[in-house]
Order: C-alpha cells, then sequence, then structure tokens
C-alpha cells in the first residue's frame, strides 16, 4: 500500500523564491513588496536511489581517475567555442535573451544537426507541433530524426524522453512548465525552480544533456528565482544592439569550459549563420580617416576581436553637458574625461560627449581606456588618427598606462588585419617584433596622445 502523500503550505516570493513559513508585507531575502504568495507543497516520498547523481562512499580526491568529458558537437562552430567544445553528456545549459532574439531558432537548427549522431527531444510548452514544423520548413530544417513533443507536465515529457531514448533534451521554455507537486501557475517562482530542478536530478543521473530556454525579465535577467542560474552548469546569454542583425551568445558561466566565451551569429531569413570573421563586422569601412573613430583589439573569451570605438564631441546645448555611452560603462566614460582634462591638458567642459561600441557590443574590460580617450580626443579636434593605428590600455587616475593581458595576441590579431601601427602599454610590447607592425610603447597619456597625432 502507498505511502499517503502530505502537504504543507509555505509563502514563496514571486521575486527571487524565497520561502517563508508566514505571510509578509516585505520579503524578508530581497525586500520585495506584497510579493509572497501562498503556495501549497507535496512532501514527495524521498527520490530513488536511481534517479540521484550520488557518487555513493566518499573517496580520496588523488584517486579519482581523471578522464575527458565526453562531448557532442552540436554542427554550429561558433555555439560549440562557447559551450567549451560541445554539450558534455549529463550537462544543463540554460539559454536566455530577449524574445525574437532567436533563442527558439538557435536551438531547433542545433537539434535538427544532433539528432543526426544522437536521439534528440525537442520539447515545446509554447508553440503547437504544427507552428514548430511551420518554422523549421522557412528556416530550411529538414528535422528528418528530430523528435517533437508538445507538453507542459515535467512528469510527462521526462517519461517521454526516457521512453524515445533520447540522449539530447531541449526545453521551449522552462517558464511554461509546471511540477504536478506545486501547487502554482507555471512561470511563478516556485514552479520555475521545481521543475528546474527535476530537469537537473534527471540529467545527471541518466546522463542525458539538456538545453533549456529562459526568458529574461526588463532588467535583462533571466525570469524566476536567481537560484535557476546556479543549479544549471552552463549558462549562456544571447546579446543584439536594437535593430542590428549580429546576435552574440555570451557564456557568463560554464563549469566545463571558459566563461565569458563568446560566439558571433547573423540572423537572417534562414535562421542564424555563423560569422567566421567577428573582426569585419566590428569595423567601419571608411573610405578616408575620419575624426572620432579608434580601433581596438577586444579579448571576448579565448578570441581576440578587432571592435571600432566612435566619439563625438559637441557644445552643450544645456547647463550640463551630456556624457553618454553605449557598450561602455557611463562612470567609466566620466572618469577617462577627467584623466583626460588633468594629466591630457584637454578640457571637455560645456561640451557633450557620446560615445558607441560599433555592431552592439558591450566592453567591460579596460583596454578600450585609451581607445575611447584617443577617439574622444580625435573628435575635439576634428582631426583623425595618424595611419592605420590600433590600440588598447588601461588608463589610470595618475595619468599612467596600464598593461592588459594577451597583449601579444591581441597585437598579431591587428597585424593579420593589414594594421601598421599600434599604441600599447610598454609592459605589452612584445620581445619579438612583429611582421608588418610598428609598436609603440608608451607609459603616459601624453605619450599616446603625441603616438596619436
Amino acid at each position: 500500500m502507498a505511502a499517503k502523500t502530505k502537504s504543507r503550505e509555505v509563502f514563496v516570493c514571486d521575486q527571487c523564491g524565497n520561502e517563508s513559513l508566514q505571510w509578509q508585507g516585505l520579503c524578508p531575502a530581497c525586500g520585495a513588496g506584497d510579493a509572497l504568495k501562498r503556495v501549497t507543497v507535496a512532501r514527495a516520498a524521498p527520490p530513488h536511489r536511481a534517479l540521484t547523481a550520488g557518487s555513493g562512499e566518499p573517496r580520496l580526491l588523488s584517486q579519482v581517475a581523471e578522464q575527458d568529458e565526453p562531448r557532442i558537437p552540436t554542427g554550429l562552430a561558433e555555439l560549440d567555442r562557447v559551450l567549451g567544445g560541445g554539450l558534455v553528456l549529463g550537462s544543463v545549459t540554460l539559454l536566455g535573451g530577449d524574445p525574437g532574439i532567436g533563442k527558439s531558432t538557435l536551438l531547433l537548427q542545433a537539434g535538427d544537426t544532433l539528432s543526426r549522431a544522437t536521439p534528440t527531444l525537442y520539447v515545446t510548452g509554447e508553440e503547437s507541433l504544427r507552428q514548430v514544423s511551420l518554422r523549421a520548413r522557412r528556416l530550411e530544417v529538414s528535422g528528418e530524426r528530430l523528435q517533437l513533443l508538445a507538453e507542459t507536465s515535467v512528469e510527462t515529457l521526462l517519461e517521454q524522453a526516457v521512453q524515445s531514448g533520447a540522449r539530447v533534451l531541449v526545453i521551449d521554455s522552462i517558464q511554461t512548465m509546471f511540477a504536478a507537486n506545486v501547487e502554482s501557475s507555471p512561470g511563478s517562482a516556485s514552479q520555475v525552480r521545481e521543475s528546474a530542478a527535476a530537469l537537473v536530478r534527471f540529467a545527471k543521473a541518466s546522463g542525458v544533456s539538456v538545453l533549456i530556454i529562459g526568458h529574461v525579465t526588463k532588467e535583462g535577467i533571466i525570469a524566476g528565482p536567481r537560484i535557476l542560474e546556479h543549479m544549471v552548469d552552463t549558462v549562456l546569454y544571447f546579446e543584439s544592439d536594437a535593430g542590428s542583425r549580429y546576435r552574440l551568445v555570451r557564456a557568463v558561466k560554464n563549469r566545463f569550459g571558459a566563461a565569458n566565451e563568446v560566439g558571433v551569429f547573423a540572423m537572417t531569413e534562414q535562421g542564424l549563420k555563423e560569422v567566421k570573421n567577428p573582426s569585419a563586422i566590428f569595423l567601419s569601412q571608411h573610405a578616408q580617416p575620419v575624426a572620432g573613430s579608434s580601433v581596438m583589439v577586444a579579448r571576448e573569451g579565448s578570441r581576440p576581436m578587432l571592435i571600432e570605438v566612435q566619439a563625438l564631441t559637441d557644445e552643450s546645448q544645456g547647463m550640463n553637458p551630456r556624457r553618454v555611452a553605449v557598450g561602455l560603462e557611463a562612470n567609466r566614460l566620466a572618469l577617462l574625461l577627467a584623466v583626460l582634462h588633468r594629466h591630457g591638458g584637454i578640457s571637455t567642459a560645456g561640451r557633450d560627449v557620446f560615445l558607441n561600441v560599433v555592431g552592439g557590443v558591450r566592453i567591460s574590460e579596460t583596454a578600450a581606456d585609451l581607445p575611447a580617450v584617443l577617439a574622444t580626443v580625435s573628435s575635439a579636434r576634428d582631426k583623425p588618427l595618424a595611419g592605420r593605428i590600433v590600440c588598447f590600455g588601461e588608463l589610470g587616475l595618475a595619468g599612467e598606462v596600464r598593461p592588459v593581458p594577451y597583449g601579444e595576441e591581441r597585437l598579431r590579431e591587428a597585424a593579420k588585419h593589414g594594421f601598421e601601427r599600434a599604441i600599447v602599454p610598454v609592459a605589452n610590447v612584445p620581445r619579438r617584433p612583429i611582421e608588418g607592425l610598428e609598436i609603440i610603447g608608451v607609459e603616459r597619456l601624453t605619450e599616446a596622445l603625441h603616438g596619436a597625432f
């Protein structure tokens, strides 16, 4: 005779997923007002030993055999780069992004390629099978071996995954799934957490690779409790500038590869196409040198990329000059303008300063300091930088130019694309010269300004 399943009532925050035993006006974890909702949770029986990822008795770390994690290529080289070489068996990958950016398109294309090598099940909770078929036809995806299932019950889809023998499971999306033991609507914090937990347990126990699509909030983070990102092995984010046809897939967490790795795609009528040479799309093709433009070599994951930084200065029409940065941190721009005035002798008081990174890329590394300052000075003087020049380096508050990681790799990437001169920190000057590239090492901002003009 089966044991009776007991249930309990808790109050779960819609914003962060924190549980409380009694209702409160403010969530004790995140402080959100009127966010605690009553939820009845069934106390399920302890999971069967076969469904857990336990390793039995403790073992010494030195006695654990080292072996490479087996990977499954997705057929998309840019996606494999972000994942660290392909899908790891038993891994759980979460893909987030704005509506319409191409999450379902990417995983449908990858699922079709994966299905030719291993059994793959694509589960949709947002569309009917006919809608997925129409989209596949538009994308010219044959889908001869790709299995489709329209289902929102986690328990049911896991049963179907076992019966079909799938080794790759695609969930579109986690916000539409629900677990039977949670009495709340799909998309709530508790449902997202419990559904994801069930998928993670299944992946670790069976060795099935699970790909999950997640919607994002207006703040740009994946909807649901933040614990969702901690539960999975890999978190990928789609990035794109408004109106741009290019898409960046960035890994913000990866237990099987490098974080901050970036893959570049172009959105076309036939779906997402890989961009083999990303540097070419981030450089404007000017017939003649123009003022207010500089080129830097950014380091995105393990890949150096040439990116153009543009600046525009103009007389302010108001009392407070504007400082606008697109692709760079606005506070960083204000700091750089202060350093430029104090140690470069160039004032931007009374002038609006607009800074933009071409291609919708967001640069967080400090290597963009020197290119941003040189582009600003070029615009203020209405004078382009001298020749085909590339630059990178961090600026300190004392006016010094500090080195950045992987300097020689950045310089070789610039030489490969035909650049003739480079202004870099002295510490980044390689010991051996690079053919076709004149390298100018600088220690102070004044030296960089002199070399650039």
